[in-house]
């Protein structure tokens, strides 16, 4: 197949496309193709022209979606095809996942299988028929060629109209029967239902390599932080070891970005050795939490160390000058000199946010022997031992032979061993990799960036908000010297960041007069009515920074969402929520997430929010509203509890409801410090915690949590509380004694 010439490519006029602000979208607004963004003008032409819709799913940092656009979407002829036979969509799934999850549970079921890109055929009205994933230009590894298809649904369309709606008409009936049937309405599960899936997880650990399952391996923190849970309640060692050999494996492969760092979206070997390059950032938030987690957990000041090196990439590259944070760095850039020249031969501009060119996956990260040895000299062979370099490459996996010559940087030699080898002692060994990582770090800041997808989505801040703050807080509360970092320094820098998000959030995506949030903002515009998962995580994320400051500002934030998100999504029949309002008729299902995924559903997160907000409030409203939550998913927690993680461990928190621990005491002052220290030094996952500074920010906070007003210095001490129920044992001023009452 011909492909469209690169110049005629960049000369044409563009789409409609160019007016959206979705960076996916944008990315195709000069294809030949007419596309349009999903809307009336789209569905009107189709009904008009009697033509169906072609839909076309994914999202900007997706790289067969890059693939699909290169080989199929920029070729003139198929583009023609496109254009007579059918009225071409283009969907953003991560502005509008209501679209995408109703398609994709079409194609799932359909086909067996998912992804993106994703391609569906619709009726005029909306209805799929046809649908499946990437097509390739051409019939190749068992799938048919896109125009192929193209031709022979035109056909079908032509020929046989009538049966192509009629079965169109009983699938969207299919789909309706799915979506209410996959919630129960039942009790709240007992503690047989966390056991059971534990086990489950214990069957699926790869015991060798850490992980769950084979290959490829996706890093899913909430099951992370369920057995983290499950290793306090039920005090064996056999969930905390899977957690630490999972943490460790990931940050020790090439999942996990050794220079820059941050994760990578998942290893397509089963070893962590070989990633997919895309960075998201609710892998960055959700990894920081679990990392954090293990650490107080274990004591291991290396996790910690991860988790701080996470929080620095979201901080210097995902971190927008407005407070937000980015969604993604895309998989794909253009490969790159040890010079800085492209491979066009244009210089590399460090502030340029991805460039159309040809582009590779993983080229910004990779490095070929021969430039590692002219950039470090003498530090090379230190180096290359380390990090597992060679100079005929070191992928495991290269179906492409993208990686031909160039190394995945993993951790391939521990620094006692390259010690012992070379002759030299274990801190010169970790000096010199500091500064080989520093100025390879240089280096590749000559090169052509991944394409950044610049849009703040609310969900996905919210579930980083409450990263950073939990990161923050925890890591104010250590004294160590093993961190290799100055954890107090970066504890505050952490809550700032937090803070610095929801006030973004809050100035941009939220209409307090009105009540309405929004899901996405870009350069300078908000949009998109927010759906469940928005106000879910964003509340997440306010009652994480609460904890972290002490500031009401944040809890009548989080109420008023969770109100808002109580009145839009609630499932009032079964209990927890749908994703959606219903109110658009263009999503023909009303749909419920049930699976604690990449992104946890919307009704996990909310209960666990309700019962943290029951705990601070005492409102019983809110105990009855998270009841109700996890009896909805009671089938699927007994059954297939690792289906859903993150709704074990609301479970967990109903079966150990919270222990509100108060520290009152100006946040400045040692003794303060102390015992908020004393908080958090151990892992205690079911805490409610709150920095109470006496004044003014207690009476905002006891405005909206009475109990805490009559809390005060003894003797002008600071002064720490803990309640259980809301009934609180005589107050401490000492750590020890704290540190009794908590356990």
């Amino acid at each position: 197949m011909v492909m469209q010439p690169a110049a005629d490519y960049h000369r044409r006029v563009p789409n409609r496309l160019a007016r959206e602000l979705s960076p996916y979208l944008r990315q195709h607004a000069h294809n030949p193709v007419d596309w349009h963004p999903w809307g009336d003008e789209a569905f009107a032409l189709a009904r008009e022209t009697q033509r169906p819709i072609f839909l076309s799913v994914g999202y900007a940092t997706c790289h067969w979606c890059h693939v699909m656009e290169h080989e199929s979407f920029e070729d003139a002829r198929v583009a023609d095809i496109l254009n007579r036979d059918f009225v071409p969509v283009k969907v953003d799934r991560e502005e509008r996942p209501d679209i995408d999850r109703v398609y994709m549970t079409f194609v799932q079921a359909t086909t067996g299988g998912g992804g993106w890109p994703m391609s569906v055929w619709l009726t005029p009205d909306l209805q799929p028929f046809y649908g499946g994933t990437y097509f390739p230009p051409s019939g190749q590894w068992g799938r048919p060629g896109f125009s192929d298809v193209l031709k022979e649904i035109a056909r079908a369309w032509r020929e046989d109209r009538a049966s192509v709606m009629r079965s169109a008409s009983e699938i969207v009936e299919r789909l309706r029967a799915i979506a209410d049937v996959q919630s129960s309405d039942g009790d709240v599960p007992g503690a047989e239902a966390l056991d059971r899936t534990r086990q489950q997880f214990e069957r699926m650990f790869d015991r060798r390599w850490g992980g769950f399952g084979e290959q490829p391996k996706f890093p899913r923190p909430s099951e992370l932080l369920f057995l983290l849970r499950e290793a306090v309640r039920t005090g064996q060692p056999e969930p905390r070891d899977m957690v630490v050999k999972t943490l460790r494996a990931m940050a020790l492969g090439g999942m996990r970005d050794h220079i820059g760092g941050g994760f990578h979206r998942y290893s397509v070997d089963g070893q962590w050795r070989v990633p997919h390059f895309e960075k998201m950032l609710y892998d960055q938030a959700q990894l920081v939490l679990a990392y954090v987690e293990a650490a107080q957990l274990t004591g291991d000041a290396y996790l910690l160390q991860v988790a701080e090196d996470t929080c620095q990439y979201v901080a210097r590259d995902m971190h927008a000058p407005e407070g937000g944070f980015f969604s993604a760095e895309d998989a794909d850039s253009v490969p790159s000199s040890a010079g800085g020249e492209s491979a066009e031969g244009q210089k590399a501009d460090p502030t340029t946010c991805g460039a159309r060119a040809h582009k590779v996956e993983g080229a910004f990260y990779v490095f070929s022997t021969d430039e590692v040895r002219r950039v470090l000299g003498d530090a090379a062979p230190t180096f290359e031992r380390r990090y597992g370099l060679r100079p005929e490459g070191n992928a495991l996996a290269d179906p492409h032979g993208e990686f031909t010559g160039l190394n995945i940087l993993y951790t391939a030699a521990s620094i006692t061993d390259i010690a012992q080898a070379t002759g030299q002692t274990p801190a010169e060994v970790g000096a010199r990799l500091l500064e080989a990582r520093q100025r390879l770090f240089g280096a590749r800041a000559s090169r052509l960036r991944p394409e950044c997808d610049d849009k703040i989505l609310t969900a996905w801040n919210g579930l980083m908000i409450g990263a950073a703050a939990r990161a923050g807080r925890v890591m104010a509360s250590l004294d160590t010297d093993d961190a290799g970092f100055d954890v107090r320094t970066a504890a505050a820098r952490h809550v700032q960041m937090a803070t610095d998000a929801a006030a973004c959030l809050e100035a941009h995506v939220w209409r307090p007069d009105t009540g309405q949030l929004l899901r996405r903002y870009r350069h300078g515009e908000a949009g998109i009515d927010a759906f469940a998962e928005d106000y879910a995580c964003l509340i997440f994320g306010l009652l994480e920074l609460l904890q972290a400051t002490g500031d009401a500002r944040w809890l009548r934030w989080a109420i008023d969402l969770q109100r808002r998100q109580d009145a839009r999504f609630l499932d009032e029949a079964r209990g927890g929520y749908f994703s959606t309002t219903g109110d658009d008729p263009s999503v023909l299902v009303r749909t419920r997430e049930q699976y604690d995924g990449a992104e946890p559903s919307a009704t996990s997160v909310a209960a666990i929010n309700l019962l943290t907000l029951a705990a601070l409030t005492g409102d019983a409203g809110w105990t009855v509203r998270a009841s109700a939550a996890l009896g909805s998913m009671r089938d699927r927690l007994e059954r297939d509890g690792r289906a859903v993680p993150l709704m074990a461990v609301a479970l967990q928190l109903w079966l150990h409801p919270p222990t509100q621990v108060v520290v009152v005491g100006p946040p400045e002052r040692d003794d303060t410090r102390a015992l908020w220290a004393g908080v958090h030094r151990a892992y205690r996952p079911w805490n409610v915690a709150l920095p109470v500074t006496p004044g003014d920010a207690q009476h905002a906070l006891s405005a909206v949590m009475p109990w805490l007003g009559a809390m005060t210095m003894i003797k002008g001490r600071a002064t720490a509380y803990v309640c259980r129920h809301f009934a609180c044992e005589a107050p401490v001023t000492e750590a020890d004694a704290l540190a009794e009452a908590l356990d």
